[in-house]
């Protein structure tokens, strides 16, 4: 079983790095336009601190009995476009979530997207949203079987 907690960059900053190049690699095997090179853990995690400095947001980890970082969750405040009803406008969009391979299965995702629940909720957001690649599926019926609902769809389309 993993506990939740607050990340501690001071301590936890090459567990999240790997966990983005993680993240990285196992996304890469169904959307190839993934990069793996590794300065893109360093330049995706300064990205992500400056969202959390001009929003309200929190950098959660789940750890294991000895306290190693074994996942993560970013969860930011968000505001959606003028066109969607005041009261659901304000949301809460989970921005990082990723679990060690070997402990996938155990809960630790579940807990992290319940940690992520709880954050919002105690701000008072109503709503929360996730992103899911098309073609991972294991990650999108986790989401669903959390409560999760489609939301969008947004189509690409490569020029060449």
């Amino acid at each position: 079983m993993s506990v939740i907690r607050d990340a501690d960059l001071s301590r936890d900053k090459p567990a999240l790095l790997d966990f983005i190049m993680g993240s990285q690699a196992y996304e890469h095997a169904f959307e190839p336009n993934r990069r793996l090179d590794p300065p893109v853990a360093e330049e995706h995690f300064a990205k992500m601190l400056a969202l959390l400095a001009e929003r309200a947001g929190k950098i959660l980890v789940a750890a294991d009995a000895g306290d190693k970082a074994i996942g993560w969750a970013i969860v930011l405040e968000s505001e959606d476009d003028i066109y969607v009803v005041a009261e659901e406008r304000r949301y809460a969009y989970i921005a990082e979530l990723f679990v060690v391979e070997s402990l996938r299965g155990t809960g630790a995702g579940r807990a992290l997207i319940a940690a992520c629940e709880a954050w919002a909720g105690a701000r008072s957001v109503r709503v929360m949203q996730i992103g899911v690649l098309p073609g991972n599926a294991r990650a999108h019926g986790i989401y669903r079987r959390q409560g999760y609902t489609d939301y969008g769809i947004q189509l690409r389309k490569y020029l060449r």
